[in-house]
């Protein structure tokens, strides 16, 4: 459905500028929770788990499709949005249920750190983490690599990308097919920034760039980060012996650019790479209940992009 005139004022008033997400962000994780509604693990076919880590342990949410394919499907290691601040496992419990019943996967979601308690890497480093293990350890659940799927949106597509880079860096593993949704991939949203959409639609779509800046600035540890391609995937030297990618982005997101641009990187590289932009979109859609078109348009996009995985 078209934005019209009255939903246009209706998403001016809701983008209020005058938010500081830094000083705001504890009573929105405080709404989060509020506004969660707790559903037994039977009903939501889900089991909670933690992966050790040293000392300590990241812990994970598993959603199975049905109570008979508990073992057998392909998987999606989910990585959450919230700009690194907000969100987590129970605030997207409704999100990976729907995923893991549409596409008949294995959903495992990642209750990463977040900043500004842990500030970058730490919130890529459970991820990471936990990719390790499930990739070459099959930590919890024995999937081939060619059967597992790296999926995130917004921050969550941005933590993808990263690992993504950073499996082929280090040669722990290889990402065979990721899945990014409206992801951030670059550092400066600011109107410095060279994409036109952080201007075109960065204050009337409820993600504002100054939302965007004041994310990044609770996530980076140091200056130093915004050059780092880990913390900001559009900055990678070497795009090549990257996964086939879906990326998804949405019309009127101050972040639809960058994707896109991270998708052209990808595929002038060598890449198998897909990129819609879905028409009339906000950043963060795919939360919304599936009965929405522009949901139940992406879940077509992504069944397609699946069609290899199946067939593994």
């Amino acid at each position: 459905m078209a934005i019209n005139q009255v939903m246009l004022a209706a998403l001016r008033a809701l983008s209020d500028r005058s938010w500081d997400v830094k000083k705001t962000y504890k009573i929105k994780r405080r709404l989060e929770n509020i506004h969660v509604t707790k559903v037994s693990p039977k009903k939501q076919l889900f089991q909670d788990w933690r992966v050790p880590k040293g000392e300590s342990s990241v812990p994970i949410r598993i959603f199975y499709p049905d109570a008979q394919e508990r073992l057998k499907a392909p998987v999606i290691l989910f990585f959450h949005g919230g700009g690194w601040v907000v969100g987590d496992i129970d605030s997207y419990t409704r999100v990976c249920n729907t995923i893991a019943k549409t596409l008949q996967m294995i959903v495992i979601s990642v209750n990463y750190r977040l900043a500004p308690e842990h500030k970058f890497p730490a919130g890529l480093q459970d991820c990471y983490h936990v990719a390790k293990m499930l990739y070459c350890a099959g930590f919890p659940l024995a999937a081939k690599p060619e059967e597992i799927v790296l999926m995130g949106d917004s921050a969550g597509g941005n933590l993808a990308a990263a690992v993504s880079q950073m499996a082929r860096d280090t040669g722990d593993f290889a990402v065979k097919q990721q899945i990014l949704l409206y992801p951030a991939t670059y550092y400066d949203h600011t109107e410095a920034s060279p994409f036109a959409s952080v201007v075109e639609n960065g204050t009337d779509y409820l993600l504002t760039a100054k939302r965007v800046c004041d994310y990044m600035a609770l996530y980076r540890a140091s200056p130093k980060d915004l050059q780092n391609p880990y913390f900001a995937p559009l900055l990678a030297e070497d795009f090549s012996n990257q996964p086939r990618t879906l990326i998804l982005t949405a019309e009127y997101d101050p972040l639809r650019d960058e994707g896109e641009a991270y998708g052209a990187e990808l595929r002038k590289a060598g890449n198998d790479v897909t990129v819609v932009r879905m028409v009339d979109a906000l950043h963060g859609y795919f939360a919304l209940p599936k009965k929405f078109e522009v949901v139940q348009e992406s879940y077509h996009w992504i069944e397609q992009f699946l069609k290899e995985v199946r067939k593994a």
